[in-house]
């Protein structure tokens, strides 16, 4: 085999389908448009702390340890996984907190001393979790859903399962404490949905914690990136940096090759992108090749939220502060109601606050810490972000200072952020959505967007946006199903792996 493969987008789905396109046997090209591996999972470094751009959560690294035993290389050789404990520190807004992870009988406990009343509730709750789980990421994940008829082949089983339900009525059958109804219905904003209007197929991912852990890479996210561009590199893949892909080019149909932002162009049998596909559709296909993506039809999906990441250092250590901790504001429901209606915020918002140094301190320098927050905001698609940027930032800021960080402002000693707009400009993703379409029932498996583009021929989808979904083992997982369709498009391909 000799077919050139281009790759557009170096985020984990781009990685891995490069990976899994070159041990099929392909030549493959990666094109990254900024100026290191990773895409969201990029990293920052200032002033001695390391930061990771986004996903800080690893909960499946069976599936990267994959991707190096596709060459005979095992992963701890090039990065090594730390467990964390707890997994999440739950902040309530009346002073109670909920520290969760480790083993069923450590939660168990934690249950009890919140509400004893839910300790059964639970149980039932992680079993029911589990058997979507053996269903919804087991048997269906990893494999095509770019046939109506098999999508309705599942429908039986999911019923079943009361897939019909929302994961906020999934979480309130088996919890009577609002407490912990909040904090075992956020599994949907992990991948950019809302728990109220989210299937609670999305409640598998609680078993999936379960199931192998929380894991934190030693050195940070970027770390694994690292490892994974370097694996690039020894089996040959060609990666370049700081190369923006204008147009995807086409005859009759079929894919050519790319078009760079500088005018040259790059042949190509096959493409795979990594980049938003709504936006891609929009900007980088030509109308008159999309009877099924129109402008119109894009413009009419449902995208995930916003988000406003704080990223900042500490001259001192914060010790009690956990990895991964979630302070939840009063409201819940309204505040997500607001921010997926496109209205603003407000000032009661609920964080997810990133301590990496709480696992690994050599993230940040000796004596000091290092920290990302993230808040959930409106996209931009019906909100000014602008207008109120200054007043979320000063907000996050008082928030942290009053229930978990202290004189958080006399201690920084570094602080810069990232906000829809620039998740717009630096990663293409259409309204600065930090997921892509919002994962809803009407834009979940065969409603999504497809691995394998129905419109442009030998163009493959990875990524956030497409099958099965957002988050690091979704990601990595739409990867496997290129795969699987490449072997079906190109039954050579059988011959050539033998």
């Amino acid at each position: 085999m000799a077919t050139h493969v281009v790759v557009v987008g170096s985020g984990f789905g781009g990685i891995a389908s490069a990976l899994r396109a070159r041990k099929l046997g392909f030549e493959v090209t990666l094109i990254e448009r900024l100026d290191q591996l990773g895409g969201r999972a990029r990293t920052f470094e200032r002033d001695g702390h390391r930061f990771d751009a986004g996903p800080t959560v690893i909960t499946a690294p069976f599936l990267f340890e994959e991707l190096f035993e596709l060459f005979d290389r095992q992963l701890p050789e090039y990065a090594e996984m730390l467990p964390v404990s707890p997994w999440y520190r739950y902040e309530f807004n009346d002073g109670s907190r909920l520290d969760y992870g480790g083993s069923v009988e450590d939660t168990l406990k934690e249950i009890e001393r919140l509400s004893p009343d839910d300790v059964d509730g639970y149980r039932k709750l992680l079993s029911h979790s589990k058997k979507i789980f053996d269903v919804g990421f087991s048997e269906l994940a990893h494999v095509p859903f770019n046939r109506l008829w098999f999508m309705i082949k599942q429908v039986p089983a999911l019923i079943r399962l009361g897939c019909y339900r929302t994961v906020w009525q999934f979480t309130k059958r088996y919890l009577k404490d609002d407490r912990l109804r909040r904090a075992f219905s956020i599994q949907p904003l992990l991948v950019g949905g809302n728990p109220f209007n989210t299937t609670s197929i999305y409640s598998l991912i609680h078993y999936l914690e379960r199931r192998w852990g929380v894991h934190f890479p030693r050195g940070g996210t970027g770390a694994l990136v690292a490892a994974m561009g370097r694996l690039m590199d020894e089996v040959g893949i060609k990666v370049m940096l700081n190369q923006d892909v204008r147009r995807i080019c086409t005859e009759h149909g079929r894919v050519t090759g790319v078009e760079l932002a500088s005018g040259d162009k790059m042949a190509a049998e096959l493409v795979i992108c990594n980049g938003d596909p709504a936006q891609m559709y929009r900007s980088l296909v030509p109308q008159a090749e999309r009877k099924r993506w129109t402008d119109r039809r894009i413009d009419a999906l449902k995208y995930s939220m916003g988000l406003y990441v704080m990223y900042f250092g500490t001259r001192c250590k914060y010790d009690d502060v956990e990895h991964h901790t979630i302070v939840f504001g009063e409201q819940y429901q309204e505040l997500l109601q607001r921010i997926f209606a496109g209205e603003p915020a407000g000032d009661d918002l609920s964080l997810y606050l990133h301590r990496p140094t709480a696992t690994d301190p050599t993230l940040a320098p000796s004596g000091k810490d290092t920290f990302y927050v993230l808040a959930p905001v409106p996209n931009l698609q019906r909100h000014d972000w602008l207008a109120v940027r200054d007043q979320v930032r000063e907000r996050v800021i008082d928030i942290l200072e009053q229930r978990v960080l202290p004189n958080l402002r006399q201690h920084m000693d570094v602080c810069f952020d990232l906000d829809p707009t620039q998740f717009d400009a630096d990663y293409a993703s259409r309204w600065g959505a930090g997921f892509s379409i919002a994962p809803i029932f009407t834009q979940s498996a065969y409603f999504r967007f497809h691995n394998r583009s129905e419109d442009v021929k030998n163009l493959y989808l990875v990524g956030a946006g497409t099958h099965p979904g957002a988050g690091v083992p979704g990601v990595l997982s739409s990867a496997k199903v290129v795969e699987q369709l490449l072997m079906e498009d190109f039954p050579e391909l059988q011959e050539a792996i033998a």
